[in-house]
């Protein structure tokens, strides 16, 4: 491991100077490496919905410049000399998170991301109270080891950085409803999100049924795993189908109606939010209480769990599938987001910077 001192650490990455504004080249600094740090050396990094939400400042609290991105995998350059996980040339992945307060309870159990003084990748400020942090639009990071993620050698490194939120975000709440072989998994859209649920919802033998108000999404829902298509704007289609799932996963941010898919779920299922719309849903409380259902959220996961999905997804050969773009073009990838015309994550090749 390398010890060698770095005095500033200069980065090319891209950034927006206020909500709304294109993404643009935009140098800056890092914080320098320390003892317990590893310096990254990005190769690809996803592109989120969560990254477009934040330079618009559509959920408030957006701080400007902005260096977005969270889903990121690339190759150690340098290693501090108390680093133990890690040696120059290895892979490694960040996430959503890049440090927290290490002392709470969610942080002793490993659930950093529930941690009330996380340290986002990007738009938020570091344990010293005065850094920001900036993301994987760029062309380096530094981070903690203890916050990076072990990346196995011999995989689509493209297809594995959205595996860091997207993958995750999923992983998480059917590991923490216990998914077994043999039952039954609901999963509403089919975006970015949703096809990682399929994936892995598959890959844990579940038998699962996506759910869209797209006739188009029947093919792509079965070839990535899913054994069953429902269109959910088909009222006599969902009435035929309650009472039958033990989870459903919800990946939709924009408006629908709820109650038609708590109505799926058997005595003792539950329905857990994933995507975040922009404004309240309603809820028939009955739906909830004559079959004891539960509705829940859930957000990322912590450090081991995350560790765990990219084993088990290493090991099971699930990948996220990608449009791979020049960094140059990031802002038409925005718009073409907004318009669901990808396929199913953009990733943009840091090479092209």
């Amino acid at each position: 491991m390398t010890t060698q001192t770095i005095e500033k650490l200069q980065v090319k990455g891209y950034a927006t100077s206020k909500a709304g504004a294109p993404l643009a080249p935009y140098a800056f600094e890092r914080r320098v490496p320390g003892e317990n740090d590893i310096l990254i050396d990005i190769l690809y990094c996803g592109i989120c919905h969560t990254d477009i939400h934040q330079t618009r400042d559509e959920w408030g609290g957006s701080a400007f410049p902005m260096v977005p991105g969270h889903e990121i995998v690339g190759r150690v350059s340098r290693a501090g000399a108390a680093v133990k996980r890690f040696k120059v040339n290895d892979l490694a992945g960040i996430g959503c998170f890049v440090d927290s307060d290490r002392s709470c309870e969610f942080c002793q159990k490993g659930l950093q991301q529930y941690c009330d003084h996380v340290v986002w990748t990007y738009n938020s400020t570091e344990r010293d109270g005065k850094t920001r942090t900036y993301g994987g639009y760029s062309s380096q990071i530094v981070v903690d080891e203890n916050y990076a993620l072990k990346v196995a050698q011999s995989q689509p490194l493209e297809r594995v950085a959205p595996l860091l939120c997207a993958g995750i975000t999923l992983y998480s709440p059917l590991r923490h409803w216990k998914v077994a072989p043999g039952q039954q998994v609901g999963i509403v859209g089919l975006g970015g999100l949703g096809h990682m649920g399929v994936k892995l919802a598959a890959a844990m033998g579940a038998e699962v049924t996506v759910f869209s108000t797209s006739k188009s999404k029947e093919s792509d829902a079965k070839r990535l795993g899913a054994s069953h298509f429902a269109l959910s704007s088909d009222k006599a289609g969902m009435a035929e189908l309650k009472n039958r799932f033990d989870l459903v996963i919800s990946t939709i941010s924009a408006q629908y109606e709820l109650n038609p898919f708590i109505e799926l779920l058997k005595v003792d299922g539950a329905m857990v939010l994933v995507g975040v719309p922009a404004e309240e849903l309603k809820l028939a409380a009955h739906n909830l209480i004559l079959r004891r259902r539960t509705l829940a959220g859930s957000v990322i996961g912590g450090i081991p769990e995350t560790q765990e999905m990219l084993d088990f997804c290493a090991a099971k050969k699930v990948l996220a599938d990608v449009e791979v773009i020049p960094m140059a073009k990031v802002n038409e990838a925005y718009e073409r987001m907004l318009k669901s015309d990808v396929r199913y994550r953009f990733v943009i090749d840091l090479k092209t910077l």
